[in-house]
């Protein structure tokens, strides 16, 4: 299983070699995918209370999302209340898939092996005619993969540059003003997705995704955390901790007196001999295994 499953052959050449700046929408066909995530399977998961409570969010725009003691009972996610809410117009996303689902691990862990990215699987359903999240951008890029129903996405260009996780996140820098903008405006880009199509999302592109048909539609969420710059200078400087040098207490006085200054140089210096000592050659094979293997993330 791959990436081949998300998006048809053009697809995954475009994501591979060019990892596209703007959205794109492909026809998917039928592919095993659609056999380990069923919208029967899916609705399976949610509906006999098959998936852990924290892996759950309920929510109605334009509301904020539910306290999770609306959907559970006694800590474990209770079909009946989520039923009931489903009833009323709230989307339900079930996260990170691939920690629930052994098929879903394969994948997430098949595209990490193509892409050197780790990855998360979300999955949304939303009732007809209504909308889960509003206005929002994620710093990663995402495959939407439409699994029944139809769901209007309305895009506009990113308001940041290359947002990533704790910079220039949407809850972090959000300006009150952004949503009256952009629905005078009107979006960049509208897609009505198809079950079958797959949607490219690239991060910082702004999307508010509604249900417009009187059928209710479920669709996956591939989030593919983007290897960057820094988190090559965070593998480059992770075993700075073996040197003495950077293990040395300073003193509360040197931080709130004036040798803070002193300080720092002598830190950049240290660290400038770190960088100058390593052999990049050799530093290779581990930092690719890294990229293969790393579930997380922490830039």
């Amino acid at each position: 299983m791959s990436l081949r499953l998300l998006l048809p052959e053009n697809g995954v050449t475009d994501l591979l070699t060019s990892w596209p700046d703007e959205p794109r929408v492909y026809q998917r066909g039928k592919t095993a995918l659609d056999e380990v995530a069923s919208a029967e399977v899916i609705r399976g998961y949610v509906f006999r209370g098959c998936v852990p409570a924290d892996e759950i969010a309920v929510v109605k725009a334009p509301n904020p999302s539910l306290n999770q003691k609306a959907f559970t009972t006694n800590g474990r996610a209770d079909r009946a209340k989520l039923a009931r809410l489903y009833e009323s117009g709230h989307t339900i996303r079930l996260g990170n898939l691939q920690r629930v689902i052994p098929a879903m691990a394969q994948v997430s862990r098949d595209i990490q092996q193509e892409t050197g990215c780790s990855n998360y699987v979300h999955t949304f359903l939303t009732p007809p005619a209504n909308q889960g999240l509003r206005h929002h951008w994620d710093q990663q890029m995402a495959v939407i993969v439409q699994i029944a129903g139809m769901k209007r996405w309305q895009l506009w260009e990113p308001p940041v540059e290359a947002p990533m996780r704790e910079h220039n996140e949407s809850w972090r820098v959000w300006r009150d003003d952004y949503i009256p903008t952009w629905e005078a405006t009107g979006p960049d880009v509208e897609v009505d997705l198809q079950s079958g199509q797959s949607l490219l999302l690239p991060r910082g592109w702004v999307h508010n995704p509604h249900v417009v048909t009187d059928e209710d539609s479920i669709h996956l969420t591939f989030a593919i955390r983007e290897r960057t710059p820094m988190w090559l200078v965070e593998k480059l400087v992770a075993d700075a901790i073996e040197d003495p040098e950077f293990r040395r207490i300073i003193l509360p006085g040197d931080i709130t007196g004036g040798a803070l200054v002193e300080r720092l140089r002598a830190a950049r210096q240290a660290l400038r001999r770190h960088l100058d000592s390593l052999d990049v050659d050799d530093l290779v094979p581990a930092v690719r295994q890294m990229a293969l293997t790393e579930r997380e993330y922490s830039s």
